[in-house]
């Protein structure tokens, strides 16, 4: 199994060109890799948001994938979208599969795959769907948990976003934090390429991910990237990516140093002691949050007011500047406050008044 998280190197390097486009190109990106890398990774087929874009060479790009195979020391990988693309690959004894974030949104296509893996000694990748909804992603990777597939990993690749951004694909890391806690034993490999879209970031975005304890990094490198045929923009050179992966600070989940770790838990106990405040706190806005339901129920009055609603966001936002507090995190605190708030007077609305 090459994801056993008893037995996974970390971090476990996946590099490749964005898509295959000739058997020269494969062979001079795979003999330049750094020793580090451990996948080989090139799209065979290339869902293109619009037609007349390169798609990809297909089934043929499957005998480069075996060149690089038995002429380096690396395992291979591609993505799959359709049981045709499975019954190819395994026939060609591709290392490893991925889905890919379109094919994950939609779970009539997830399930055919997994049923064209039933029963097959597969190793797989499951990337994050294109927008931030979690059921769809773990509900890709139960799929496959579903017909046997063990050796199962997800790629954290970013999600698309309207709002304006640094990044391709904003990486809401909290998603990937509550993957982790619903599967615990599930490696997640960072796609720092596809979230960062261009070169200046892919090294920051990697750091983080190794900061947040993800498994790997599966980082889009070519040979020569000016002229690739596909996500020109955010692949990096084998050199590049050698550079990389020595440049990462690597830092361990758990300290040995015993004056750390108790100093650590007297902090620790600290928090722990102001969350409990918080916890009553919270008890006490919610019990004035139902008298202000009743209220406005016998007075008949909207529970929505605006105004109002305007008013604690920007006191809110004031009181953070002043404390030198992120005002954005509380103005997603209060949102979330408000949000139980409005469904609480919403219960307490349609009580009976026998109730």
């Amino acid at each position: 199994m090459i994801f056993n998280p008893n037995q996974l190197k970390k971090p476990l390097i996946i590099a490749g060109p964005c898509s295959a486009e000739s058997q020269e190109q494969m062979l001079t990106t795979a003999k330049s890799l750094s020793k580090d890398v451990s996948i080989f990774r090139a799209g065979v087929w290339k869902p293109r948001t619009r037609p007349n874009s390169f798609e990809g060479v297909g089934a043929p790009a499957l005998e480069w994938l075996k060149e690089v195979q038995s002429q380096t020391h690396l395992k291979v990988a591609t993505e799959v979208a359709t049981p045709e693309h499975v019954e190819k690959c395994l026939e060609a004894n591709i290392d490893v599969l991925w889905i890919g974030a379109r094919t994950t949104v939609n779970p009539f296509y997830v399930q055919e795959i997994a049923e064209a893996l039933k029963g097959v000694d597969a190793t797989v990748m499951v990337k994050n769907p294109l927008h931030p909804e979690l059921s769809l992603w773990m509900g890709a990777i139960e799929r496959l948990m579903m017909v046997g597939v063990k050796d199962i990993a997800a790629i954290h690749r970013g999600f698309f976003t309207l709002e304006q951004s640094v990044f391709r694909n904003e990486p809401k890391w909290e998603l990937a934090i509550k993957l982790k806690r619903m599967h615990p034993d599930l490696p997640i490999i960072c796609d720092p390429s596809h979230i960062s879209g261009s070169p200046t970031m892919i090294k920051e975005v990697s750091q983080t991910a190794m900061d947040l304890n993800m498994d790997g990094l599966m980082i889009e490198t070519h040979f020569n990237p000016k002229i690739a045929l596909s996500d020109a923009q955010q692949q990096i050179t084998p050199d590049q990516l050698n550079q990389l992966i020595q440049s990462l600070v690597l830092r361990t989940e758990v300290a040995q140093n015993q004056d750390f770790n108790s100093q650590l838990d007297v902090i620790r106990q600290k928090i722990d002691a102001i969350d409990n405040e918080l916890i009553n706190t919270i008890g006490k806005r919610t019990e004035l949050v139902k008298e202000i339901g009743r209220f406005k129920k016998q007075n008949g009055v909207t529970i929505l007011q605006i105004q109002r609603w305007f008013e604690i966001i920007k006191t809110r936002q004031d009181w953070a500047n002043s404390k030198e507090i992120d005002k954005s995190m509380v103005s997603e605190l209060f949102e979330l406050i408000h949000k139980h708030s409005v469904l609480l007077q919403t219960h307490i609305m349609n009580q009976n008044n026998d109730d």
